[in-house]
């Protein structure tokens, strides 16, 4: 073996001294054989482990001689060949498994038929999940599972029951991080569970036993849900019984005599002048000390090395050696002794033991944080935590363990375990009069005083400690992402940068391993750590270069959009696919960035020739950028199948300079072509004298900025991408907790009082009362404390802090990029898309005791402006990015009046038709609802019925609106007959859904609708409901657009409303029409078609048009709306509660009559037309005289012919042709091109 590291050269199997010449006598008579009788005479080192809660029984201690009552290989593991039912997914030491069906099942390759025995279960998920024990003779399916056979027995955490066959209540629910041990008693014929080591008692007795039953461990889980298993390749964490797999005895016992050696050794020192060794403090030991030393620590690890590779030595003796070495206090930097010792393991040990006992030694760290209970105080957290750090201290460990072990989001705690640390909780229990919590109320109690107080208490307290938690795995993650270790390998954090990438680039595209997909959960914490850290280096390195950006100014320069540098994967660009920008804007790239996209890439448009530019790539580089080969190595606990041609092709992104470094000039241009990412070097990212790295195509006319490692940028465009991959999805998951326990308190509540006037002599109500009220306690128990974990952990104010701060980068990045011009279009669309989430966060998910009134004005401007400014920008094509605009409608309406001026008429009526659409805005008639009144007398339980859009709150939006539709009349025309035109679908298909629904529900035969059907139409419904308030608005605002008739289409648009209103009406009122019929067979998923939606919409367009207009357009309006065909005189006497009511008619209709009532007092009967009015041409409709049917319009067959058209003299009522050339020019006929209209008279003579 060479040396690997400074100081004297050893080997394992020479010792002979490289200074041997140079030694004293003392040295020359001690010899090792006498050095290690003298070490052994010394006390043997051992470290008892950190206990933990001691269980209920006694435990068996393993010895080595062989234990009768077992069958089957050792190692345990679980048996991937035969013993399952259904998809799963194993794990590689095939000890960890996934549910990928409906119930999967799977049993061991042991089994046990005498004897004490236990393994544990490590749960990663709370989901349904069955564990225990199994026969040979079990059979399971996808329905039937561990418990559901009679030879199997099972404990279920979530739903706190035992299953053998019948179920009962059993032991308590578990969480994720708890352990479950699992123990049978084939003597007395009986199987218990623990919970995190404390007994849950007997769940079963006088289970089947004798020759030919035999036991084995067995499990059965639902879709998605994980857990580990230990069969004791690892020390049990609570052991009690034998474990199924023998514990190694005989090493155990050799390794830790071997490991008291060595501390002895490091213990003493020669002294050279009385020829005698001394005891001396280990903490004071240096690799740099005397020789002898050195060759006796060299003979003791030819022993102790191999034993390392072990993962039950390493965990049970090494892991608690170093846990030792802390357990005195104090910070990590005050124990050099482990840095010492990994020195020592580097130099004498065997890379492939040094490897794989780092490895194992950092897995069995991950594992006891990640699955040790939380108390005390999460002082196991912090020991395991604590430990970690001092092993990342060590530069060479910490880039091994980077390369190969350590994966994003891996040191992330889940919140098993909380009744200890919160043990009295609390819930709200008085409500005001809209049903909201009185957090302090006038009339608390003494006894909710105390335990709010208590709980308030227990949440400070977990605060506290959490808040220790996150600042050791924020000085983890500075250690990581250390600059300062270039000098003998590549530097720590462009390592992190690479691995952080692929982490990104797999959950992004969810190609990977579902075992190696990051939970939301994990990601939403690795996120704040992941910031504080990258804020601390940039603060770091923005004081060695005082003229660099500071961290509260940060944001991406647009040049990482579009240089190539960073790779981006398949994420939509603002202005579409990469490859199309690459092609339209090259010119653009050219002259304001002084960048050529290499012709070869462009015309790379197949992905075979993708591939070939990859494997051609490296060779074309220039000798002095040598890219690093191989890819990154993965740990097997996460590793993930082959990712394939597809992959590869996302791994083309970063860009290279083709010609050599040397400065370039004003003029010059950089041609640039793609670059795997595990191939850039430190001078692709950071640059050097002679180019800008990752800065590369600074726009000519910027000023230049300096960042103080440019490194940083790439972590903090990472940082945004993954809040846009998983987070922000997982802050509004987070956030129902806090409804659930709403809801609960109010069940609980209502269920007290019913208990309170529940009849004496109703005991068997009075029993289900008590029960409910049970089952409510035990749940608010459980949510009240996880809502306490989630506030400090996920909406705590230093956490809404990260995301302000994240939000104001993504919007100084999206101002700077916004000055690139046409390059714009290359930023990712994900960063508009955080600036809308992240906004929606702070107002939405976030306490509103955490005041920040002040940042929140500044960000309503700073993303109110960006709105106006990019709402309809050409420059964006995505239809995702255009969708968050429209869905912050909140935010727009903080946008000043020269804002909408500058946005144009086209863009804010967008903004207006989609809010309605999307029922974010709500006014108008017959608004004294908020639910549905006939739904509220059949089903007043549900809380899931669908409710009326709440009153509109912006009378600003209204004001704009009404000036912008009658600045512009001909775009204000165009946007209500595209109204009426979608109005028209809408209804249209609504109408023949309910026929196909009627027909169906009319058969003899049994049938059954589909679900997808009538979730179709109850939005189509909502779509036509919505359409008929956006015309109420209109009208509203704007009544001249249908009143004035000066106004280009006034007339045509007012007789097309009056169309769709007659049938919208003549559907909704007619005698046993199709629509009540549908209504009242009150099917599930149509509980928001009714008539009581859909009618006041109509009268509040009725009212506008009749009654409150200027009293000059009334007369023309009533006219129209009666000259109409499709007009009925009873839809407006049902509308106004006159004539007799439909049979089978819903009850609603009573409060609508009421509503509408007004109108039969006040509709005026029509005027007659004076002569020269704009309706003069119609004015024939009313005469009593017959028309013949020559001289009617040939396509509505109800008007006149009124019209000519040219060039091909074909005719037409007005109103026909009017509306067929607002969208469309073509003839009706001879689809000639239409040039002009002429009114057309019938001569005298024919």
């Amino acid at each position: 073996m060479s040396s690997k590291g400074g100081g004297t050269s050893l080997t394992r199997r020479s010792y002979r001294l490289s200074t041997d010449i140079d030694k004293t006598k003392v040295s020359a008579i001690l010899v090792v054989s006498t050095l290690l009788h003298h070490f052994h005479l010394f006390h043997t080192y051992t470290y008892t482990p950190v206990s933990h809660t001691p269980l209920s029984r006694t435990p068996i201690c393993p010895t080595d001689e062989p234990v009768d009552g077992r069958l089957g290989p050792q190692p345990v593991v679980l048996d991937h060949t035969s013993g399952f039912e259904g998809l799963l997914f194993v794990d590689d030491d095939l000890l960890g498994v996934i549910g990928h069906s409906n119930f999967s099942s799977i049993r061991a390759t042991t089994c046990v038929y005498k004897g004490k025995w236990e393994y544990e279960v490590l749960i990663s998920s709370q989901g349904l999940m069955q564990i225990g024990w199994c026969t040979l003779n079990c059979h399971f399916n996808q329905e039937e599972g561990v418990g559901d056979t009679p030879d199997s027995y099972a404990y279920d955490g979530n739903r706190v029951r035992k299953w053998n066959v019948t179920t009962t209540n059993y032991g308590k629910s578990w969480a994720a991080g708890d352990i479950v041990s699992c123990l049978i008693d084939l003597d007395e014929g009986t199987i218990t569970f623990c919970l995190n080591g404390q007994s849950l008692g007997t769940a079963f007795t006088d289970i089947k036993t004798g020759p030919g039953v035999a036991y084995f461990p067995a499990i059965s889980l639902s879709f998605k849900e994980s857990v580990a298993f230990n069969f004791g390749s690892r020390p049990l964490r609570y052991p009690g019984y034998l474990p199924l797999q023998d514990p190694p005895i005989t090493e155990l016992t050799k390794a830790h005599k071997l490991l008291g050696y060595i501390k002895n050794i490091l213990s003493t020192t020669i002294d050279t002048q009385e020829d005698r060794l001394v005891e001396s403090d280990s903490a004071t030991w240096s690799l740099c000390g005397d020789t002898t030393i050195l060759v006796t620590l060299a003979h003791v690890f030819n022993y102790f090395a191999p034993l390392m590779c072990k993962v039950y030595l390493v965990e049970d003796v090494l892991m608690n050696f170093f846990l030792g070495i802390l357990e005195g206090g104090g910070s990590v930097s005050e124990h050099p002794l482990i840095q010492q010792l990994l020195d020592l393991f580097w130099l004498i040990m065997e890379d492939y033991e040094v490897n794989e006992c780092l490895k194992q030694l950092m897995m069995s760290l991950l594992r006891a944080y990640r699955f040790s209970p939380i108390i005390p105080d999460l002082g196991f957290q912090v020991h395991y935590l604590r430990l970690t750090t001092a092993i990342l201290h060590h530069e060479k460990s910490r880039k091994y363990l980077l390369n190969y072990v350590l994966y994003p989001s891996s040191l992330v705690r889940t919140e098993a375990g909380l009744e200890e640390l919160i043990p009295t909780t609390w819930w709200p229990t008085h409500f005001d009069k809209e049903g909201k919590a009185e957090r302090e109320p006038k009339d608390e109690s003494a006894d909710e005083r105390v335990r709010r107080r208590a709980y308030d208490r227990g949440c400070q307290r977990l605060k506290k400690r959490i808040e220790v938690v996150e600042e050791l795995q924020v000085q983890i993650l500075k250690l990581l992402l250390s600059n300062n270790d270039k000098a003998t390998s590549e530097a720590s954090r462009y390592i992190f940068l690479n691995k952080f990438r692929k982490f990104l680039q797999e959950n992004a595209s969810n190609r990977g391993h579902p075992t190696a997909l990051c939970p939301p959960e994990y990601m939403v914490c690795f996120l704040h750590r992941l910031i504080a850290a990258v804020r601390s280096c940039w603060d770091e390195g923005q004081k060695k270069r005082p003229g660099s950006i500071k961290s509260e100014e940060a944001f991406i320069p647009a040049q990482l959009f579009f240089n190539g540098k960073v790779d981006y994967f398949d994420l939509q660009r603002l202005g579409g696919l990469l490859s199309h920008l690459k092609k339209t804007l090259k010119d653009d790239l050219a002259s304001r960035a002084n960048i050529i996209i290499d012709p070869a890439e462009i015309q790379a448009t197949s992905m075979d020739d993708l591939d070939e530019d990859e494997e051609t790539g490296a060779a074309q580089r220039p000798g002095g950028a040598a890219a690093v080969s191989g890819t990154l190595g993965r740990p097997s606990w996460l590793s993930s199948p082959t990712l394939g041609r597809a992959n590869r092709f996302l791994s083309t992104a970063a860009v290279s300079l083709m010609t050599p470094r040397r400065p370039l000039t004003q003029q010059e241009k950089v041609k640039v072509r793609t670059l795997a990412v595990e191939q850039r070097t430190e001078e692709d990212i950071e640059g050097s004298h002679s180019n800008d790295g990752l800065l590369l195509g600074r726009l000519i006319d910027e000023p230049d900025q300096q960042v103080a490692d440019k490194s940083l940028l790439e972590i903090l465009d990472g940082i945004v991408m993954m809040y846009n991959l998983s987070v922000h999805q997982q802050l509004g998951k987070m956030v129902v907790v806090s409804d659930d326990v709403h809801e609960y308190a109010m069940a609980q509540k209502d269920t007290e009082e019913k208990i309170t006037r529940c009849p004496a002599q109703r005991m068997d109500i009075l029993d289900e009362l008590q029960k409910s009220q049970k089952v409510f306690s035990e749940k608010l128990n459980h949510l009240s404390r996880r809502l306490a974990w989630i506030n400090t952990t996920i909406y705590s104010k230093e956490k809404m802090l990260d995301i302000y701060w994240l939000l104001c980068v993504c919007i100084r990045t999206i101002k700077h990029a916004d000055n690139s011009g046409s390059l714009f279009a290359f930023m990712p669309e994900f960063y508009l898309n955080v600036a809308m989430n992240a906004y929606s966060a702070l107002k939405n998910y976030f306490s509103p005791s955490h005041s920040m009134e002040e940042q929140t004005k500044i960000i309503d401007s700073w993303l109110a402006a960006i709105l106006a400014k990019h709402f309809a920008d050409p420059r964006i094509v995505g239809t995702g990015a255009h969708t968050h605009t429209h869905t912050h409608t909140h935010t727009l309406i903080s946008v000043s009046h020269q804002g909408y001026n500058s946005l144009g008429l086209s863009v804010v009526v967008q903004f207006y038709f989609v809010s309605f659409i999307q029922f974010e805005f709500g006014c108008g008639f017959g608004y004294r609802y908020t639910r549905l009144p006939t739904l509220l007398k059949t089903k007043p339980e549900d809380m899931n019925l669908p409710s009326l859009q709440k009153p509109c709150p912006s009378l600003l939006l209204q004001r704009h609106m009404a000036e912008l539709l009658n600045t512009d009349k001909e775009m204000a025309a165009s946007f209500l007959n595209s109204v009426l035109n979608q109005l028209n679908w809408a209804f249209s298909e609504f109408i023949g859904m309910i026929q196909e629904i009627q027909q169906a529900a009319e058969r003899p035969e049994r049938n059954f609708v589909d679900a997808r059907q009538l979730k179709v139409c109850a939005t189509c419904f909502d779509l036509s409901v919505s359409l008929l308030r956006v015309l109420e608005m209109t009208v509203t605002l704007v009544p001249e657009i249908f009143l004035d008739w000066s106004r280009p289409s006034a007339e045509l648009l007012l007789r097309r409303l009056a169309q769709l209103l007659n049938q919208v009406l003549n559907r909704v009122t007619a005698e046993k029409n199709l629509f009540d019929r549908v209504v009242n067979l009150r099917l599930p998923g149509l509980e928001s078609v009714d008539h009581y939606p859909i009618l006041v919409a109509v009268t509040g367009i009725l009212v506008q048009i009749l009654l409150d207009g200027d009293r000059q357009g009334t007369s023309p309006a009533a006219s129209v709306l009666l000259a109409d065909p499709c007009f009925q005189l009873h839809s407006i006497q049902y509308l106004l509660g006159e004539g007799a009511e439909p049979p089978g008619s819903s009850s609603s209709m009573s409060s609508t009559r009421h509503v509408v009532g007004a109108l039969s007092s006040s509709v005026a009967p029509p005027l007659p037309l004076t002569s020269g009015s704009s309706g003069q041409s119609e004015g024939k409709h009313f005469s009593l005289q017959p028309t013949s049917e020559e001289d009617l319009c040939p396509i509505c067959y109800a008007h006149s012919i009124s019209a000519v058209f040219r060039p091909c003299s074909h005719k037409s009522c007005k109103a026909c042709i009017n509306q067929h050339l607002m969208n469309n020019k073509d003839c009706f006929f001879c689809k000639a091109t239409i040039t002009g209209v002429d009114d057309y008279t019938k001569s005298s003579t024919t």
